[in-house]
């Protein structure tokens, strides 16, 4: 064999050598590092969501990869291990001592609540409820006309009871569309807050069937028990609302925000948000933590929103 190629051959298995040790260090960095976001969380609030057993698992297994390193005097397999293991530790530790954090008065502090209403806030029920009028009436009532004659005046009064009929009707709630960015947004509040959808569905009592399976299909991310259907929501104890009725924030404890719908444009709510990029803006403004939250989901937020931030 020539030089040369011995020379060569020897740079190309050094050359391969170098690869594998990068990757192998790229893998061990990340897989003893991914403990790291879960003990920011787990001493921010808790772990509820954390299993005891895997935490006991896991760290049992970096325990024997670190023993078989040991026998093997594997040096990157004993320190990644080490690190690795003093991280699931400490993260089972935590787990295990957690308090939740005293409030002033020396009661258990509860993260933020934010209540958050359906129709015309999280699903569209407008559509649905001008197709039917529009068919049973032949009217054309539209909510560009809702919006800009409100809609006592869009509605004659001859129609009204045939309007006002239509959401008791079976099927009403069925497959109703949902608002745009809702889903998104309420994913990002539930990271950072205790999200609850608060129906005045008795108004309707024949939707709760309907409201319920809808939102188990759009929504499952948000507890059963945190869904509340009531009539008066001056009964919900928590830190916002966000609803597009402005009455429901008669005696509301916490803070309104007025979710704009056609027919609440002409009306006047302290704080507005147009779509669910605003109210996340909003509580950005309010909540800095939310913000983290959001950049960590999202590329960005519309320029509107963020001079909405700034102002409210």
């Amino acid at each position: 064999m020539r030089v040369e190629d011995c020379f060569g051959k020897c740079e190309s298995i050094m050359n391969s050598t170098s690869l594998i040790g990068l990757i192998g260090t790229i893998a061990a960095l990340c897989t003893t590092g991914a403990f790291v976001p879960q003990i920011l969380k787990i001493r921010k609030q808790g772990g509820e969501d954390v299993s005891v057993s895997m935490l006991v698992v896991y760290l049992v297994g970096v325990l024997l990869w670190l023993v078989y390193g040991l026998m093997f005097h594997a040096q990157a397999v004993i320190w990644a291990n080490v690190v690795a293991a003093i991280l699931v530790a400490t993260a089972l530790l935590l787990k295990l001592t957690w308090k939740e954090p005293l409030g002033i008065d020396g009661k258990r502090a509860r993260r933020t609540r934010v209540a958050v209403d359906m129709d015309e806030v999280i699903a569209d029920a407008l559509t649905r409820h001008l197709s039917l009028y529009n068919r049973a009436t032949g009217e054309n009532v539209t909510p560009e006309l809702i919006r800009r004659a409100g809609l006592e005046a869009a509605i004659p009064l001859k129609y009204r009871p045939v309007f006002e009929r239509l959401p008791h009707e079976d099927g009403f709630f069925e497959n109703l569309s949902v608002i745009a960015n809702s889903q998104r947004a309420l994913q990002i509040l539930s990271s950072e807050f205790e999200v609850f959808i608060t129906s005045a569905a008795m108004e309707v009592p024949r939707s709760f069937d309907a409201k319920f399976r809808w939102l188990r299909e759009h929504f499952p991310f948000i507890p059963t028990s945190n869904i509340v259907f009531c009539g008066d929501k001056e009964i919900i104890d928590a830190d916002y609302l966000i609803d597009d009725r402005p009455r429901h924030f008669t005696g509301f404890r916490g803070t309104g925000i007025l979710f704009t719908a056609p027919h609440n444009a002409r009306e006047h709510g302290r704080l507005r948000a147009n779509n669910w990029d605003e109210v996340l803006a909003i509580l950005m403004k309010k909540h800095p933590a939310l913000g983290v939250q959001y950049s960590a989901k999202d590329n960005g937020i519309s320029p509107e929103a963020q001079e909405l931030a700034i102002s409210n």
